[in-house]
């Protein structure tokens, strides 16, 4: 796809101008806190995929679109929460402060949950039959919940992410684990959520979610070698991965064998979407966009 960056841009527009219509309209530090983290920018992905999902399985960005958002404010609700000095400590999120540096403890743990409840109630105003949005809360409530999102998070943070083993096999084991739910598990779901509300067939569901689980293995790998190796400007935040020993794909595998595995992942996820037929320019484009991007 030539005009992918293009593309991915108009989309992501499109999605920043439906996301604060969403918010309660009210002025409170709470809604300050979400708004704040909600529009500090991004790549918007997650809600990205969403609607070209929906697209692939005949849906329309209409329809789909509070879905869509709905998967940006439980990200968002994520990352405030991810930030927080009982997790991951980080005082930049994107070039600007994190919430809790900006607000407060208080402030960011609340606006995290109601950004999560928020989303359930967005995502049912979804146009789509009844039983499609049970399905839709379903899957989302699993994947970002304690099999999936949360989960992953709970394993990196309360179960030991370090090197609290020195059995290579087992630390393998226990990365992919983290990340397979940590971070695959939400780009599963967004896929999995568009193309639901859109009437997609079992075999559809479970292509878009191969393709979802290989990209996010691929996006976290490369996470990791932005650590690194990136530019800190480019990547908003402090590299910290190294120096809070946590267990990473390069610390495991070191540099070259990281990037190996994120190719093959790739390879994988743009396999999964020969159903499909020749309208995949986008998902395979951004698939290869994940090996090379620089933040």
């Amino acid at each position: 796809m030539t005009d992918f960056k293009a593309y991915l841009s108009k989309r992501s527009k499109l999605v920043e101008k439906n996301l604060k219509k969403f918010l309660p309209r009210e002025d409170s530090l709470l809604i300050r806190a979400m708004e704040y983290s909600l529009m500090a920018g991004g790549k918007r992905l997650r809600p990205v995929l969403a609607l070209e999902a929906a697209r692939l399985c005949g849906g329309s960005d209409s329809d789909i679109m509070p879905a869509a958002c709905a998967l940006e404010y439980i990200h968002t609700y994520s990352l405030i929460h991810d930030d927080l000095p009982a997790m991951d400590n980080d005082d930049l999120r994107r070039g600007k402060p994190t919430s809790h540096r900006k607000f407060g403890e208080a402030a960011a743990i609340l606006a995290g949950d109601a950004l999560l409840t928020e989303a359930f109630a967005l995502l049912i105003t979804s146009r789509a039959d009844s039983s499609a949005k049970t399905r839709a809360v379903g899957i989302l409530a699993s994947k970002a919940g304690a099999r999936g999102m949360v989960k992953g998070q709970s394993l990196d943070t309360l179960e030991g992410g370090k090197w609290n083993n020195k059995n290579k096999k087992v630390l393998a084991k226990r990365l992919n684990l983290i990340h397979l739910n940590k971070t695959a598990a939400l780009i599963e779901a967004s896929l999995c959520v568009g193309a639901v509300l859109a009437g997609a067939s079992d075999n559809q569901m479970k292509a878009l979610e191969t393709y979802g689980r290989n990209i996010g293995l691929a996006f976290q790998i490369t996470d990791d070698i932005l650590d690194i190796v990136g530019n800190k400007k480019l990547l908003g935040k402090k590299g910290s991965d190294r120096e809070n020993g946590k267990l990473t794909y390069p610390a495991l595998y070191g540099l070259d064998k990281s990037y190996v595995m994120a190719r093959n992942n790739i390879f994988k996820a743009k396999s999964s979407l020969k159903i499909f037929g020749r309208r995949t320019a986008f998902l395979e484009s951004l698939a290869d966009y994940i090996l090379r991007r620089e933040h």
